[in-house]
């Protein structure tokens, strides 16, 4: 008896569901896991530069201190930050608390707001400490 093939439904793709933030976070946390490490590459780079003389410190220093290598540091350290945070929320899961539908948009919701907030905080000190520009 010949097999028949079977119409089986194809699982749902991104493109039909409507984001939540549940998902827009869980996206988020492994985007900004990569830029942790790309950012950790950055910064080997900028300490190989430091061990190597001043000419591929004032490289280094200058190409990190562009409006391009700000965006970049910037967005390292809103990554640490929002990992940071979201981790934390992610230990509370793994301890069982904080499961229910209202506490979860309540804790996303902390990490995005958390997030930014220690972005400023970080950067508004360092422009307050080192001067300006």
């Amino acid at each position: 008896m010949p097999m028949e093939k079977l119409e089986r439904p194809l699982s749902p793709h991104l493109q039909i569901y409507r984001p939540q933030l549940t998902s827009v976070l869980s996206i988020t946390h492994r985007g900004t896991g990569i830029a942790l490490v790309a950012g950790t590459l950055v910064l080997v780079y900028w300490l190989i530069s430091v061990a190597s003389g001043p000419e591929a410190y004032a490289s280094a220093q200058a190409l990190l201190g562009s409006w391009i290598g700000r965006l970049v540091l910037l967005g390292f350290s809103f990554s640490l930050f929002f990992h940071l945070c979201n981790g934390i929320r992610h230990l509370f899961w793994d301890a069982g608390l904080g499961f229910e539908l209202k506490t979860v948009y309540a804790s996303g919701t902390a990490v995005l707001i958390v997030s930014v907030a220690m972005t400023v905080i970080a950067w508004s000190l360092a422009y307050l400490l080192r001067g300006g520009a």
